[in-house]
């Protein structure tokens, strides 16, 4: 694991809880596009956590975007979640 996909899982797990959450780096996948020329990862997300319970999906990406503050911006170009709680397994 790299040190930028090391501070976005710190950032999730000290914010969100999770029981567990996977992270893959697919930034290889988009060598040449335009956010990987500018530095920011392509990533897929899973993620459970109690606290997306009574929340939709719109909602669940919103707690993870704001979980993840300015690496949104400034170390992250596409992010693909998948966000369930527990019982939803």
């Amino acid at each position: 694991m790299n040190e930028r996909m090391h501070r976005i899982e710190q950032r999730l797990r000290a914010v969100l809880a999770p029981d567990s959450l996977e992270l893959a780096d697919e930034s290889a996948r988009h060598a040449g596009h335009a956010g990987a020329r500018g530095g920011g990862g392509h990533y897929v997300l899973t993620i459970v956590s109690a606290n997306f319970a009574g929340k939709g999906p719109i909602e669940r990406h919103r707690m993870v975007y704001a979980a993840l503050g300015e690496a949104m911006r400034a170390e992250i170009h596409a992010l693909s979640i998948h966000a369930y709680t527990p019982d939803e397994l």
